[in-house]
């Protein structure tokens, strides 16, 4: 498969994937080989996806800084800056970083699933599979094209077209569970592969 191009990384998702391009050690398992080598953690973070992210990322920002609770917890961990008025860091965190994450989890479930994973990126320097990101952006489509046709549903008020808008919201619901149920998977894989490792050590070996 060839690499991703300079236009598959643009934008605000794109252009925060786009500082592990040139990492050269990648995940211990793709997403699309997790649903066989993690059945379990991927079923269940699909099944419960808000609980399970809420979850990961306490584990994650503790694997990376043991001991440190919700201190280092930043609403999507400040990976994909300012939006609008809302500045992370900036939005009560430091204060509330429960209830902060469980809004994050319940409101932004996709930034929220890739920002985790993009922590354990930073701590071992792991570059991007291209299949997995290609995965990531056919779910978006799939997302938006299914927004459109809720739109395109609710101004023609036509029966057919209200069904099919419902049909595809399903498949694009069930797709965006499973695919951030494999990236949940992916992390956890991920940390117990390192174990006590300690993040940041890997530069010592370069």
């Amino acid at each position: 498969m060839s690499p991703l191009s300079q236009d598959e990384l643009k934008g605000k998702y794109g252009s925060a994937l786009a500082i592990y391009a040139n990492n050269d050690e990648k995940f211990d398992v793709t997403l699309c080989q997790t649903p066989c080598k993690e059945p379990l953690c991927c079923c269940a973070s699909g099944i419960c996806l808000c609980c399970a992210t809420i979850h990961m990322r306490h584990k994650v920002l503790n694997h990376v800084n043991p001991g440190s609770g919700w201190s280092d917890y930043k609403c999507c961990q400040a990976k994909f800056g300012k939006v609008c008025c809302c500045t992370p860091g900036q939005l009560g965190e430091s204060k509330c970083p429960c209830p902060c994450m469980c809004l994050e989890a319940f409101c932004c479930t996709g930034p929220a699933v890739s920002s985790t994973s993009m922590v354990i990126r930073d701590e071992y320097f792991l570059g991007l599979d291209e299949s997995d990101i290609r995965l990531i952006r056919c779910n978006n489509c799939l997302m938006c094209f299914s927004a459109i046709c809720s739109v395109v549903a609710c101004l023609t008020d036509n029966e057919d077209i209200d069904a099919a808008s419902g049909i595809i919201n399903c498949i694009a619901d069930v797709v965006f569970c499973a695919t951030a149920g494999c990236m949940t998977a992916q992390v956890n894989r991920e940390m117990e592969k390192r174990g006590t490792t300690e993040p940041g050590s890997q530069i010592m070996n370069r």
